[in-house]
């Protein structure tokens, strides 16, 4: 498995595998965090993924009784070295997203529609049909970043951020999708929007989906073009 090495800030290393934000690479990024992970690398805290890459936060009076980062890369080269690129994933648990498209929950599935050509109906249909992988999370606690949006639906983002964007929001941008777990300043396109909770500090695990599970979302009431 190959990947590059680099520090992120002092108390961290950043561990890149390529600039694709692909499905594949992301399957990679997730198979060496839990290797990582299993692993029990003394001084290593924490692992968290990305798109295409991950990071280690590191407990540096830890690290430095055991070999410091000389010895740490020595035991993620051994470690990650045998990881085999083409193996298999376990089967990733699946979350259904109950989604109302359209009208006051999706106030831009019709510019959507106008700028990719489809009718709204269409845009429902493809972005429902698609099974979605959670890459990673992040910008808000619980925010999903969703890879496989069909290349149909690709847009830029919007051209003005709206400050206040409801929590639940479904959202697109460029090729990626996603839900906002809280009210937040957004500037991707709203197509609609789920009641379920993402996040919830008294719940545990606090966050519903994680880097790794499968999404689909089910419409439950449809805009009409």
């Amino acid at each position: 498995m190959d990947y590059e090495l680099w520090p992120l800030g002092d108390r961290a290393l950043l561990l890149r595998f390529g600039d694709s934000a692909c499905i594949e690479t992301n399957r990679l990024v997730h198979r060496a965090c839990a290797a990582i992970s299993h692993a029990g690398l003394q001084g290593v805290r924490a692992c968290a993924p990305a798109y295409a890459a991950l990071v280690l936060d590191l407990d540096l009076p830890m690290l430095a009784r055991h070999g410091g980062t000389v010895a740490l890369k020595e035991q993620l080269q051994a470690l990650l070295a045998p990881l085999d690129a083409a193996k298999a994933e376990s089967t990733p648990r699946v979350r259904d997203i109950p989604t109302r498209y359209g009208g006051e929950d999706g106030p831009d599935l019709a510019e959507v529609a106008e700028r990719t050509g489809l009718s709204a109906k269409q845009v429902i249909d493809v972005h429902a049909g698609t099974l979605y992988r959670v890459a990673m999370t992040g910008f808000q606690p619980g925010f999903p970043y969703l890879l496989g949006l069909p290349e149909a639906l690709h847009l830029p983002r919007r051209s003005s951020i709206r400050s206040s964007v409801p929590a639940g929001s479904v959202a697109l941008a460029g090729a990626q999708t996603g839900i906002y777990p809280a009210s937040s300043p957004g500037g991707w396109h709203l197509i609609g929007r789920t009641a379920l909770s993402l996040f919830d500090c008294q719940r545990q695990p606090e966050v519903w989906l994680q880097p790794g599970d499968a999404v689909r979302f089910v419409p439950v009431a449809v805009a009409r073009d």
